[in-house]
């Protein structure tokens, strides 16, 4: 049997192409069959050829990095047409993907299954190290550099390196004085907002932090694990775990 005999009989023909070469659709027959197997591809939408000179050049541009779509509102440009036609709806306002869930809607696919896990549950990252598991990628990314020790976020003022880029930023109000939250009570001002929640305590008089030896409570902490050392005799020096909050622990 020859080629265009197998491409014949590969697969179910349309309803309109029952008979032998023959399309009763279109009132027409065909002489040979890989003619036949070419027009029924007008009903089954198949694509059999592609052209690898126009997909090489689009993978080129990774490598080139060159970005030939060009954002005509803001000037952005992207290496992929798809990546062009979904920034687009950031200036449309378009949010054509919809959570079922709760109604929130998304400018594309991704960010749309992204926001699902929450709903889900789902946590498809997982650290090889310690088993934690995450919703997203770029959570997990974060996570391995406490295994690693990275630290990618650099102080260009006084060197120092950070894990996190929010802890750079808040790292860099020191430089800069700026001390962005304000306690509405006294008018105290503080670099960041867990500085100013402890603070807040001091007026509102909550000790969230719990000795399970003697039911002595703390304003935070830090304030509690020193405490804790009373229990245990541990001397300040050999204490490292600041995530301590019992005796039981520490020992």
């Amino acid at each position: 049997m020859n080629s265009a005999q197998e491409r014949d009989t590969n697969g179910p023909k349309p309803d309109c192409c029952q008979q032998p070469n023959h399309c009763d659709q279109w009132e027409k027959s065909f002489s040979l069959s890989d003619s036949y197997s070419q027009h029924q591809r007008i009903y089954t939408g198949e694509k059999p050829y592609h052209c690898d000179q126009c997909n090489l050049t689009k993978h080129l541009h990774i490598h080139t990095g060159e970005k030939p779509y060009h954002c005509d509102q803001c000037g952005k440009t992207f290496t992929w047409s798809g990546s062009l036609r979904i920034h687009l709806r950031i200036h449309t306002g378009q949010k054509p993907y919809l959570c079922d869930q709760c109604g929130k809607t998304f400018t594309d696919l991704s960010n749309l299954t992204r926001h699902l896990r929450i709903h889900t549950g789902e946590k498809p990252y997982l650290c090889d190290q310690c088993g934690n598991s995450f919703r997203l990628s770029t959570q997990l990314k974060r996570h391995q550099r406490i295994h690693t020790g990275e630290k990618p976020y650099h102080c260009d003022q006084c060197g120092k390196t950070f894990t996190w880029s929010g802890s750079l930023r808040i790292h860099l109000r020191i430089h800069t004085g700026q001390k962005p939250y304000l306690c509405d009570q006294c008018g105290k001002t503080f670099t960041d907002l867990s500085n100013l929640t402890r603070h807040l305590r001091i007026h509102t008089g909550q000790k969230p932090y719990l000795c399970d030896q003697c039911g002595k409570t703390f304003t935070d902490l830090s304030n509690l694990t020193r405490h804790l050392r009373i229990h245990t005799g541990e001397k300040p020096t050999t204490a490292t775990n600041v995530g301590t909050v019992s005796a039981s622990q520490l020992n």
